[in-house]
């Protein structure tokens, strides 16, 4: 291998390295206190850089939180396209799952997106990935739909009920395990999937 491709390469993953370490600290803060509490000083030392080293990366905090949003927001899309279309039991048991890894920081998104340049852009394509996924997943159940306001309610309810605050109300709210949600949520999508269209 050519030394000098060799040596970039190191250097680009070095980078990348560096600028995951920057996120995964923001990430950490991000979770634990509100927007204006977080400081750039902070993050860099978790991340074990530089302030400057932050700053030349992200330009701002407003930078480094819509690069952080977004990262995640890639990751969530991932783990999200692997069982679209299968059972509602299997597509309800991931949902579920990804939301005990991704819940909190998903509604802290969009909780604090106004105040912070950049992060509304990316709620709202979070929000719309959202619908799309929910209208996908459960496409084969609704085949059987033929009235298209019917059908449109459905994908509605069928939204409402997989979003991440109505997981907040199950789990944080009324204090139901993971295994309870679940069963919660299929109980209430189940009639929604049935046959009868009238």
């Amino acid at each position: 291998m050519n030394t000098r491709r060799y040596q970039m390469s190191r250097r680009a993953d070095s980078v990348t390295d560096t600028g995951d370490r920057i996120v995964d600290a923001l990430l950490a803060r991000f979770g634990a206190l509100p927007y204006d509490r977080i400081r750039l000083e902070d993050v860099a030392a978790d991340a074990g850089v530089s302030l400057q080293t932050v700053i030349r990366r992200f330009g701002s905090k407003a930078g480094l939180v819509t690069a952080m949003a977004g990262r995640e927001l890639t990751r969530i899309a991932g783990t999200r396209e692997q069982h679209r279309g299968e059972p509602a039991t299997r597509v309800v048991a991931d949902l579920v799952a990804h939301y005990e890894r991704y819940g909190d920081l998903i509604l802290k998104v969009y909780a604090e997106a106004a105040q912070v340049e950049g992060l509304g852009e990316i709620a709202r394509s979070g929000r719309a990935y959202h619908v799309q996924w929910c209208e996908e997943a459960f496409a084969p159940a609704l085949e059987h739909l033929t009235d298209a306001s019917l059908l449109r309610r459905r994908r509605a309810q069928l939204v409402a009920l997989c979003d991440a605050t109505t997981w907040r109300i199950l789990r944080r709210d009324a204090g139901l395990e993971p295994a309870e949600i679940e069963t919660a949520l299929l109980e209430l999508i189940a009639p929604l999937l049935a046959e009868d269209d009238g």
